[in-house]
Protein backbone atom coordinates (compact mmCIF):
# COMPACT_ATOMS: atom_id res chain seq x y z
CA UNK A 1 0.00 0.00 0.00
CA UNK A 2 2.79 2.49 0.82
CA UNK A 3 4.13 1.92 -2.36
CA UNK A 4 1.02 2.18 -4.52
CA UNK A 5 0.77 5.36 -2.95
CA UNK A 6 4.14 6.63 -3.29
CA UNK A 7 4.33 5.97 -6.51
CA UNK A 8 0.64 8.09 -7.30
CA UNK A 9 2.29 10.58 -5.56
CA UNK A 10 5.46 10.67 -7.21
CA UNK A 11 3.31 10.76 -10.44
CA UNK A 12 1.45 13.59 -9.60
CA UNK A 13 3.76 16.05 -8.70
CA UNK A 14 5.73 14.94 -12.01
CA UNK A 15 2.37 16.18 -13.52
CA UNK A 16 1.88 19.11 -12.38
CA UNK A 17 5.75 20.32 -12.14
CA UNK A 18 6.26 19.26 -16.24
CA UNK A 19 9.31 17.43 -15.16
CA UNK A 20 10.50 14.56 -16.71
CA UNK A 21 9.64 10.94 -15.46
CA UNK A 22 6.63 8.40 -16.03
CA UNK A 23 5.77 8.95 -19.58
CA UNK A 24 5.59 11.47 -22.22
CA UNK A 25 2.53 13.46 -21.08
CA UNK A 26 4.28 14.97 -18.55
CA UNK A 27 7.18 16.13 -20.55
CA UNK A 28 5.82 18.69 -23.12
CA UNK A 29 7.59 22.29 -23.77
CA UNK A 30 4.86 24.94 -22.71
CA UNK A 31 5.84 26.48 -26.58
CA UNK A 32 3.35 23.24 -27.80
CA UNK A 33 0.79 23.97 -24.45
CA UNK A 34 -2.10 25.65 -25.69
CA UNK A 35 -4.82 26.82 -22.72
CA UNK A 36 -7.60 27.72 -23.82
CA UNK A 37 -10.00 30.68 -22.50
CA UNK A 38 -13.36 31.64 -22.82
CA UNK A 39 -14.51 33.87 -25.29
CA UNK A 40 -17.47 34.28 -27.21
CA UNK A 41 -18.55 34.34 -30.88
CA UNK A 42 -19.13 37.54 -32.61
CA UNK A 43 -20.19 37.04 -36.61
CA UNK A 44 -18.56 39.98 -38.40
CA UNK A 45 -21.93 39.18 -41.00
CA UNK A 46 -24.99 41.32 -42.24
CA UNK A 47 -27.85 38.53 -42.66
CA UNK A 48 -29.88 40.38 -44.74
CA UNK A 49 -26.65 41.38 -47.39
CA UNK A 50 -26.12 37.68 -47.27
CA UNK A 51 -29.25 36.64 -48.07
CA UNK A 52 -29.03 39.19 -51.89
CA UNK A 53 -25.82 37.51 -52.31
CA UNK A 54 -26.27 33.76 -52.08
CA UNK A 55 -29.63 34.77 -54.17
CA UNK A 56 -27.43 35.89 -57.16
CA UNK A 57 -24.24 34.79 -56.74
CA UNK A 58 -23.34 35.67 -59.96
CA UNK A 59 -24.20 39.28 -60.21
CA UNK A 60 -22.68 39.74 -57.24
CA UNK A 61 -19.21 38.53 -57.59
CA UNK A 62 -17.10 40.86 -55.71
CA UNK A 63 -19.73 40.45 -52.82
CA UNK A 64 -19.42 36.87 -52.33
CA UNK A 65 -15.76 37.10 -52.09
CA UNK A 66 -16.45 39.53 -49.25
CA UNK A 67 -18.83 37.35 -47.36
CA UNK A 68 -16.65 34.02 -47.68
CA UNK A 69 -14.00 36.27 -46.10
CA UNK A 70 -16.10 37.73 -43.09
CA UNK A 71 -17.03 34.10 -42.73
CA UNK A 72 -13.75 32.59 -42.61
CA UNK A 73 -11.90 35.98 -41.00
CA UNK A 74 -14.97 35.10 -37.96
CA UNK A 75 -14.31 31.84 -37.18
CA UNK A 76 -10.78 31.86 -37.02
CA UNK A 77 -10.66 35.51 -35.53
CA UNK A 78 -12.90 33.20 -32.42
CA UNK A 79 -10.35 30.21 -32.74
CA UNK A 80 -7.83 32.83 -31.72
CA UNK A 81 -9.67 33.83 -28.89
CA UNK A 82 -10.55 30.75 -27.63
CA UNK A 83 -6.84 29.61 -27.99
CA UNK A 84 -5.98 32.72 -25.83
CA UNK A 85 -3.34 33.57 -29.17
CA UNK A 86 -1.03 37.13 -28.55
CA UNK A 87 -1.54 39.78 -30.99
CA UNK A 88 1.82 39.07 -32.53
CA UNK A 89 0.75 35.22 -33.52
CA UNK A 90 -2.87 36.48 -34.12
CA UNK A 91 -1.25 38.88 -36.68
CA UNK A 92 0.45 35.89 -38.36
CA UNK A 93 -2.73 34.03 -38.79
CA UNK A 94 -4.31 36.64 -40.28
CA UNK A 95 -1.40 37.29 -42.86
CA UNK A 96 -1.50 33.70 -43.64
CA UNK A 97 -5.17 33.71 -43.98
CA UNK A 98 -4.88 36.41 -46.33
CA UNK A 99 -2.38 34.86 -48.03
CA UNK A 100 -4.71 31.77 -48.90
CA UNK A 101 -8.44 33.85 -49.52
CA UNK A 102 -7.64 33.99 -53.15
CA UNK A 103 -8.32 30.48 -54.16
CA UNK A 104 -10.43 29.98 -50.95
CA UNK A 105 -13.06 32.19 -52.55
CA UNK A 106 -12.42 30.31 -55.68
CA UNK A 107 -13.17 27.01 -54.04
CA UNK A 108 -16.90 28.44 -52.40
CA UNK A 109 -17.57 30.50 -55.46
CA UNK A 110 -17.21 27.16 -58.20
CA UNK A 111 -18.83 25.02 -55.09
CA UNK A 112 -21.76 27.15 -54.58
CA UNK A 113 -22.92 27.52 -58.28
CA UNK A 114 -22.24 23.56 -58.77
CA UNK A 115 -24.56 23.27 -55.49
CA UNK A 116 -27.09 25.76 -56.32
CA UNK A 117 -29.38 25.88 -59.52
CA UNK A 118 -29.50 29.36 -59.57
CA UNK A 119 -32.09 29.09 -62.78
CA UNK A 120 -34.63 27.83 -60.35
CA UNK A 121 -35.91 31.13 -58.11
CA UNK A 122 -38.93 30.80 -58.99
CA UNK A 123 -39.88 27.47 -58.08
CA UNK A 124 -37.66 27.57 -54.76
CA UNK A 125 -39.55 30.65 -54.17
CA UNK A 126 -43.03 29.04 -54.44
CA UNK A 127 -41.84 25.81 -52.45
CA UNK A 128 -41.11 28.01 -49.77
CA UNK A 129 -37.83 27.29 -50.30
CA UNK A 130 -35.20 29.72 -51.82
CA UNK A 131 -32.91 31.18 -49.00
CA UNK A 132 -32.90 27.76 -47.19
CA UNK A 133 -31.50 26.27 -50.43
CA UNK A 134 -28.86 28.65 -50.62
CA UNK A 135 -27.46 28.97 -47.06
CA UNK A 136 -27.86 25.13 -47.05
CA UNK A 137 -25.37 25.16 -49.90
CA UNK A 138 -23.33 27.13 -48.42
CA UNK A 139 -22.88 24.99 -45.20
CA UNK A 140 -22.36 22.20 -47.25
CA UNK A 141 -19.00 24.01 -48.55
CA UNK A 142 -17.94 25.54 -45.42
CA UNK A 143 -18.64 23.06 -43.71
CA UNK A 144 -16.13 21.07 -46.22
CA UNK A 145 -13.40 23.42 -46.24
CA UNK A 146 -13.17 25.16 -42.42
CA UNK A 147 -11.29 22.43 -40.73
CA UNK A 148 -8.79 22.26 -43.43
CA UNK A 149 -8.35 26.06 -43.05
CA UNK A 150 -8.00 26.32 -39.68
CA UNK A 151 -5.92 22.93 -38.84
CA UNK A 152 -3.87 24.75 -42.06
CA UNK A 153 -3.27 28.08 -40.74
CA UNK A 154 -2.85 27.22 -36.51
CA UNK A 155 -0.31 25.25 -37.71
CA UNK A 156 1.25 27.28 -39.71
CA UNK A 157 1.88 29.76 -36.48
CA UNK A 158 1.43 27.36 -33.73
CA UNK A 159 4.29 25.38 -32.53
CA UNK A 160 3.29 21.65 -32.35
CA UNK A 161 5.01 18.63 -31.68
CA UNK A 162 4.60 16.07 -34.39
CA UNK A 163 1.48 17.42 -35.57
CA UNK A 164 -0.02 17.91 -32.08
CA UNK A 165 -0.48 20.68 -28.87
CA UNK A 166 -1.12 19.98 -25.44
CA UNK A 167 -4.85 22.26 -24.70
CA UNK A 168 -5.99 22.50 -21.48
CA UNK A 169 -8.60 24.74 -20.06
CA UNK A 170 -12.62 24.50 -19.98
CA UNK A 171 -14.66 22.82 -23.01
CA UNK A 172 -11.44 21.62 -24.29
CA UNK A 173 -11.73 20.52 -27.84
CA UNK A 174 -9.29 20.80 -31.40
CA UNK A 175 -8.59 23.70 -33.29
CA UNK A 176 -11.26 22.32 -35.49
CA UNK A 177 -14.24 21.35 -33.32
CA UNK A 178 -13.79 24.52 -32.19
CA UNK A 179 -14.42 26.21 -35.32
CA UNK A 180 -17.01 23.96 -36.49
CA UNK A 181 -19.37 23.57 -33.35
CA UNK A 182 -18.78 27.11 -31.41
CA UNK A 183 -18.54 29.28 -35.13
CA UNK A 184 -19.52 28.06 -38.23
CA UNK A 185 -22.46 26.21 -36.28
CA UNK A 186 -24.60 29.05 -34.73
CA UNK A 187 -23.18 31.42 -37.88
CA UNK A 188 -25.07 28.92 -40.20
CA UNK A 189 -28.00 28.83 -37.52
CA UNK A 190 -28.42 32.61 -37.76
CA UNK A 191 -28.28 32.55 -41.39
CA UNK A 192 -30.53 29.60 -41.35
CA UNK A 193 -33.25 31.90 -39.45
CA UNK A 194 -32.98 34.53 -41.39
CA UNK A 195 -33.64 32.41 -44.67
CA UNK A 196 -37.09 30.79 -43.15
CA UNK A 197 -38.09 34.61 -42.93
CA UNK A 198 -37.00 35.50 -46.42
CA UNK A 199 -38.96 32.38 -47.38
CA UNK A 200 -41.87 33.01 -45.70
CA UNK A 201 -42.44 36.49 -46.97
CA UNK A 202 -41.40 35.79 -50.42
CA UNK A 203 -43.54 32.70 -51.36
CA UNK A 204 -46.82 35.25 -49.09
CA UNK A 205 -45.97 37.60 -51.67
CA UNK A 206 -45.31 35.47 -54.83
CA UNK A 207 -47.86 36.27 -58.14
CA UNK A 208 -49.79 38.51 -55.95
CA UNK A 209 -51.13 39.73 -59.40
CA UNK A 210 -50.80 38.22 -63.20
CA UNK A 211 -47.91 39.14 -64.65
CA UNK A 212 -47.48 39.66 -68.66
CA UNK A 213 -44.20 40.15 -70.25
CA UNK A 214 -42.96 39.57 -73.86
CA UNK A 215 -40.01 37.48 -74.16
CA UNK A 216 -37.69 35.77 -77.39
CA UNK A 217 -36.22 32.83 -76.26
CA UNK A 218 -35.13 30.57 -78.71
CA UNK A 219 -35.37 26.61 -77.25
CA UNK A 220 -33.03 24.14 -78.59
CA UNK A 221 -33.05 21.12 -76.76
CA UNK A 222 -35.75 18.97 -74.81
CA UNK A 223 -35.54 16.15 -71.97
CA UNK A 224 -38.23 13.95 -70.85
CA UNK A 225 -38.04 12.06 -67.51
CA UNK A 226 -39.61 9.90 -65.19
CA UNK A 227 -39.36 9.52 -61.56
CA UNK A 228 -40.60 8.55 -58.42
CA UNK A 229 -40.30 9.01 -54.46
CA UNK A 230 -41.70 6.59 -51.65
CA UNK A 231 -42.17 8.16 -48.03
CA UNK A 232 -42.39 5.51 -45.06
CA UNK A 233 -43.85 8.02 -41.80
CA UNK A 234 -44.43 6.59 -38.67
CA UNK A 235 -45.58 7.53 -35.23
CA UNK A 236 -44.08 5.46 -32.29
CA UNK A 237 -44.95 5.53 -28.49
CA UNK A 238 -42.53 4.74 -26.06
CA UNK A 239 -40.43 3.74 -28.79
CA UNK A 240 -42.77 0.93 -30.03
CA UNK A 241 -44.12 1.58 -34.17
CA UNK A 242 -48.10 1.94 -33.36
CA UNK A 243 -48.74 3.45 -36.99
CA UNK A 244 -47.69 4.09 -40.12
CA UNK A 245 -47.97 5.95 -43.21
CA UNK A 246 -47.25 5.16 -47.02
CA UNK A 247 -46.66 7.86 -49.38
CA UNK A 248 -45.45 7.20 -52.88
CA UNK A 249 -45.45 10.20 -55.87
CA UNK A 250 -44.16 9.52 -59.48
CA UNK A 251 -43.72 12.81 -61.37
CA UNK A 252 -42.75 13.38 -65.43
CA UNK A 253 -41.06 15.86 -66.32
CA UNK A 254 -40.53 18.01 -69.58
CA UNK A 255 -37.45 20.80 -69.35
CA UNK A 256 -36.48 23.10 -72.35
CA UNK A 257 -32.86 24.31 -72.46
CA UNK A 258 -32.28 26.99 -74.90
CA UNK A 259 -31.12 31.05 -74.94
CA UNK A 260 -32.74 34.35 -73.79
CA UNK A 261 -32.27 36.68 -76.55
CA UNK A 262 -33.96 39.45 -75.10
CA UNK A 263 -30.66 39.16 -72.81
CA UNK A 264 -28.59 39.23 -74.85
CA UNK A 265 -28.69 38.37 -79.10
CA UNK A 266 -26.20 40.19 -81.63
CA UNK A 267 -25.62 39.82 -85.17
CA UNK A 268 -21.98 41.85 -86.33
CA UNK A 269 -20.29 41.82 -89.84
CA UNK A 270 -16.58 42.55 -90.82
CA UNK A 271 -16.56 43.64 -94.24
CA UNK A 272 -12.91 43.73 -93.98
CA UNK A 273 -12.60 39.87 -93.14
CA UNK A 274 -15.65 38.50 -94.72
CA UNK A 275 -16.84 37.26 -91.57
CA UNK A 276 -21.08 37.95 -90.01
CA UNK A 277 -20.60 36.81 -86.39
CA UNK A 278 -23.64 35.90 -84.36
CA UNK A 279 -22.95 36.47 -80.49
CA UNK A 280 -25.86 34.16 -78.40
CA UNK A 281 -25.79 34.32 -74.51
CA UNK A 282 -25.21 30.66 -72.86
CA UNK A 283 -27.50 28.13 -72.54
CA UNK A 284 -29.99 27.75 -69.66
CA UNK A 285 -33.15 26.00 -68.63
CA UNK A 286 -36.41 28.16 -70.16
CA UNK A 287 -39.35 26.10 -68.72
CA UNK A 288 -39.68 22.83 -66.37
CA UNK A 289 -42.96 21.64 -66.55
CA UNK A 290 -43.50 18.71 -63.61
CA UNK A 291 -46.77 16.85 -63.29
CA UNK A 292 -46.84 15.05 -60.44
CA UNK A 293 -49.41 12.46 -59.43
CA UNK A 294 -49.79 10.29 -56.31
CA UNK A 295 -50.27 6.72 -56.85
CA UNK A 296 -50.06 5.61 -53.10
CA UNK A 297 -51.43 7.17 -50.20
CA UNK A 298 -51.75 4.78 -47.51
CA UNK A 299 -52.37 6.55 -43.85
CA UNK A 300 -51.81 5.47 -40.55
CA UNK A 301 -55.01 5.45 -37.90
CA UNK A 302 -52.47 7.92 -35.46
CA UNK A 303 -51.04 10.28 -38.43
CA UNK A 304 -52.02 12.36 -41.05
CA UNK A 305 -50.33 13.28 -44.01
CA UNK A 306 -49.76 16.94 -43.92
CA UNK A 307 -49.16 19.47 -47.06
CA UNK A 308 -45.79 20.02 -46.76
CA UNK A 309 -44.66 16.58 -47.00
CA UNK A 310 -46.54 16.18 -50.21
CA UNK A 311 -44.91 19.68 -51.12
CA UNK A 312 -41.27 19.02 -50.28
CA UNK A 313 -41.59 15.44 -52.12
CA UNK A 314 -42.72 17.61 -55.38
CA UNK A 315 -39.74 19.86 -54.58
CA UNK A 316 -37.48 17.24 -54.74
CA UNK A 317 -38.37 15.30 -57.53
CA UNK A 318 -38.25 18.83 -58.91
CA UNK A 319 -34.57 19.38 -58.02
CA UNK A 320 -33.81 15.83 -59.34
CA UNK A 321 -34.83 16.77 -62.43
CA UNK A 322 -32.60 19.91 -62.76
CA UNK A 323 -29.48 18.09 -61.18
CA UNK A 324 -29.81 15.57 -63.96
CA UNK A 325 -30.23 17.78 -66.36
CA UNK A 326 -27.08 20.09 -65.60
CA UNK A 327 -24.63 17.42 -64.87
CA UNK A 328 -25.31 15.41 -68.58
CA UNK A 329 -24.19 17.26 -71.46
CA UNK A 330 -27.80 18.81 -72.05
CA UNK A 331 -26.24 22.47 -72.23
CA UNK A 332 -23.71 21.28 -74.49
CA UNK A 333 -26.13 19.47 -76.82
CA UNK A 334 -28.62 22.17 -77.06
CA UNK A 335 -25.46 24.67 -78.01
CA UNK A 336 -24.78 22.57 -81.20
CA UNK A 337 -28.11 22.65 -82.02
CA UNK A 338 -28.19 26.29 -81.70
CA UNK A 339 -25.11 26.34 -84.37
CA UNK A 340 -27.12 24.17 -86.49
CA UNK A 341 -30.12 26.48 -86.12
CA UNK A 342 -27.91 29.54 -87.14
CA UNK A 343 -26.16 27.77 -90.23
CA UNK A 344 -29.73 26.64 -91.89
CA UNK A 345 -31.16 30.26 -91.10
CA UNK A 346 -27.90 32.78 -92.03
CA UNK A 347 -26.20 30.68 -94.62
CA UNK A 348 -28.87 31.29 -97.77
CA UNK A 349 -28.84 34.96 -96.93
CA UNK A 350 -25.08 35.19 -96.32
CA UNK A 351 -24.73 33.80 -99.91
CA UNK A 352 -27.10 35.69 -101.54
CA UNK A 353 -25.37 38.73 -100.57
CA UNK A 354 -21.75 37.38 -101.10
CA UNK A 355 -20.80 34.00 -101.37
CA UNK A 356 -17.00 34.84 -99.41
CA UNK A 357 -18.87 35.83 -96.07
CA UNK A 358 -18.50 32.94 -93.63
CA UNK A 359 -20.88 32.53 -90.22
CA UNK A 360 -19.21 32.25 -86.91
CA UNK A 361 -21.28 31.39 -83.92
CA UNK A 362 -20.25 32.70 -80.68
CA UNK A 363 -21.68 32.30 -77.17
CA UNK A 364 -20.93 34.83 -74.44
CA UNK A 365 -21.54 34.59 -70.41
CA UNK A 366 -23.65 37.40 -69.26
CA UNK A 367 -22.73 38.67 -64.98
CA UNK A 368 -26.13 37.36 -64.74
CA UNK A 369 -26.02 34.13 -66.77
CA UNK A 370 -27.28 31.11 -65.37
CA UNK A 371 -23.97 29.72 -66.33
CA UNK A 372 -20.52 31.38 -66.18
CA UNK A 373 -18.30 30.10 -68.58
CA UNK A 374 -15.72 32.06 -70.98
CA UNK A 375 -16.87 32.99 -73.90
CA UNK A 376 -16.20 30.78 -76.92
CA UNK A 377 -16.27 30.60 -80.15
CA UNK A 378 -18.13 28.32 -82.89
CA UNK A 379 -17.34 28.38 -86.20
CA UNK A 380 -18.99 25.82 -89.15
Amino acid sequence: MVLILSFLGIVLFRYYQGGSGFGNFTNVPKEYQVNYLPADFKANIDEENAMAILANPRRYRREFDDLVYNLNRSIIDHVANRMGLPDSLKTAVYQEYERQHPYLSDLYYNDFIQLKDTTSTLYQSWYDNESINAVDALKQIASRYTCFLVTQIITQVVQTRGGTMYIRGDNVDTPCGVAVNEALAPMMQRLEDRAAIEDFGRSKGIMEEKIERTIAELATFEVRDKKGITKNLQTKIWGFNVSSSDVEITAISILKIGFRLDDYFDVSLNDRSGVVTVTLPEPTILSHEVYPRIDKLDIGWLREVKDVNLNESFNLLRDEFRREARSENSFDRAKEKAVELMNTMFTPVLGAMNKRFKLKIRFESRPDSPIDRTQEDISD
